[in-house]
């Protein structure tokens, strides 16, 4: 009994070789190729906008040459290709990555500006999505994670040639932050919920103190105070409000806002990862 046993799994065996020679996977064409060959290749791919492609070319890279600086430039511009195919997971993970292997990388503030982006872009495709659905059914935890992101690069980095643009994204989003804040308020007041829109708005004037923004919020505050039967409340509001915004439309009985408040910044995208590390 043993003995036909034996001869039961070599037979497998023989069957397993035999099927893997005919049924195999396709030999790697990559698996001896240079790592300046497969950095040109995966260079070309994203040039194709062949991000998966590309990102293959570069983790086959980072494997099969581990030190060194293209090992590097490749963990760079897998982190930069997920961010082009829009896969922000994959893009963020591939960012907090690099930061964490290489925290004093020369580099190492375009990975910081990246993250902002990656979260930034998620910030826009919230604000696009406005279109079809109220902002008040949506918590802006993009907006508020792209703010953390470009705070620290321009707190960590204040000379880096990423730092203007992001303080001007920076600036966007605490006017994006405010008016989100105003949007919530003027529909807790359109539903009589005026305490709840009390609220909101009392804490967009706090927060946002330097956004255009408060002209509203101080707008919806007299509303509410009026409506709560809070008169005094009411009067210091107004001649608040009256001081800092003596020509408001809102006080002239005007519509209100003239266009949506997403609509602030067109979507932009990163700069390609920086090659100055490959020579």
């Amino acid at each position: 009994m043993q003995k036909k046993l034996s001869l039961l799994l070599a037979a497998l065996t023989l069957l397993s070789i035999t099927a893997c020679g005919v049924f195999g996977d396709k030999p790697d064409e990559t698996k001896n190729w240079s790592a300046t060959k497969l950095y040109s290749e995966a260079r070309e791919e994203m040039a194709g906008q062949h991000y998966e492609a590309a990102i293959k070319l570069f983790e086959r890279l980072e494997s099969s040459y581990p030190f060194g600086t293209y090992a590097t430039q490749a963990q760079m511009e897998i982190a930069y290709a997920y961010y082009k195919s829009q896969d922000q997971a994959q893009a963020l993970a591939a960012v907090e990555r690099f930061i964490k292997l290489h925290p004093n990388h020369p580099n190492v503030d375009y990975m910081y500006y990246l993250r902002g982006l990656v979260n930034f872009n998620d910030q826009l495709g919230f604000l696009n999505f406005v279109y079809t659905q109220d902002p008040t059914e949506r918590d802006p935890k993009a907006t508020r994670e792209s703010f953390a992101a470009f705070k620290v690069l321009v707190d960590k980095f204040p000379n880096s040639k990423y730092a203007p643009d992001a303080i001007a994204r920076l600036n966007y989003l605490i006017n994006a932050m405010a008016n989100y804040e105003v949007h919530v308020a003027s529909y807790y007041y359109r539903r009589g919920a005026f305490l709840a829109a009390l609220n909101r708005a009392q804490g967009a004037v706090k927060d946002y103190a330097e956004s255009p923004a408060t002209e509203e919020a101080l707008f919806i505050m007299i509303q509410s105070y009026d409506k709560l039967g809070m008169p005094e409340l009411r009067d210091d509001t107004r001649r608040v409000f009256v001081k800092n915004y003596p020509d408001s439309r809102f006080m002239g009985g005007g519509a209100g806002r003239d266009a949506p408040w997403w609509q602030f910044w067109a979507k932009s995208g990163a700069r390609a990862a920086p090659k100055d590390a490959i020579k």
